[in-house]
This record gives C-alpha cells, sequence and structure tokens, in this order.
C-alpha cells in the first residue's frame, strides 16, 4: 500500500518503513509527525481518491534526519559583456521515516 502525501507546497509518494527527504519541516530527530493531507492511496483492492484530501486517512512519519543537501551552483554569464558570476546555496531538508500509514 502506498500514499501521496503533500508538505511544503509538493506531493510525495510514500509507503511504509521507507525514508523520504522533504521540505525543511519544525521538530528535532525522533519526533513524530501526522500528515492529514492525504491526496490518494493505492491499495491491492481498489485505489482511493480524495477531492481534495481523503477523510479519516493520516500518515504517521518518524523525524530521522534534519540536514542541509548537497551545494547547487548558480552561474550566470552575459557574453560578450565581460559579466560572470558565480553563488550557491545548500537546501535544508527534513529526512522522514514513514512509520504507518491509518484508512
Amino acid at each position: 500500500m502506498y500514499a501521496v502525501i503533500t508538505t511544503g507546497g509538493k506531493q510525495y509518494k510514500v509507503k511504509e518503513g521507507e525514508k523520504v527527504r522533504v521540505e525543511k519541516l519544525e521538530g528535532n530527530v525522533g519526533d513524530t509527525l501526522t500528515f492529514d493531507k492525504v491526496l490518494f492511496i493505492g491499495t491491492d483492492a481498489e485505489p482511493k481518491i480524495g477531492a481534495p484530501y481523503l477523510d479519516g486517512v493520516k500518515v504517521d512519519a518518524k523525524i530521522s534526519a534534519q540536514d542541509r543537501a548537497r551545494k547547487i551552483i548558480v552561474y550566470k554569464k552575459k557574453r560578450r559583456k565581460g559579466f560572470e558570476k558565480r553563488s550557491g546555496h545548500r537546501q535544508p531538508y527534513t529526512e522522514l521515516e514513514i512509520t504507518k500509514i491509518v484508512m
């Protein structure tokens, strides 16, 4: 069974026991979170689609890491002008371990 949840303005397909990196969420390592914005549940019998969310369905997860991703390089150049600019940043993320999908 899998579910599609929404957090941080993005949608993620999750399964029980899976680790997922999402946009940074508040909390410490070891804390548990509950996502009630479930868009879709895929089961062996019949899938359930929300309009927009499913009622009574939630996904429980545990925070396994709070970290920053690899550095992303941003390079800008304008030809024939001698303009070159290089910068970058490290995007923060939260790694979740999906513990249970409750229907």
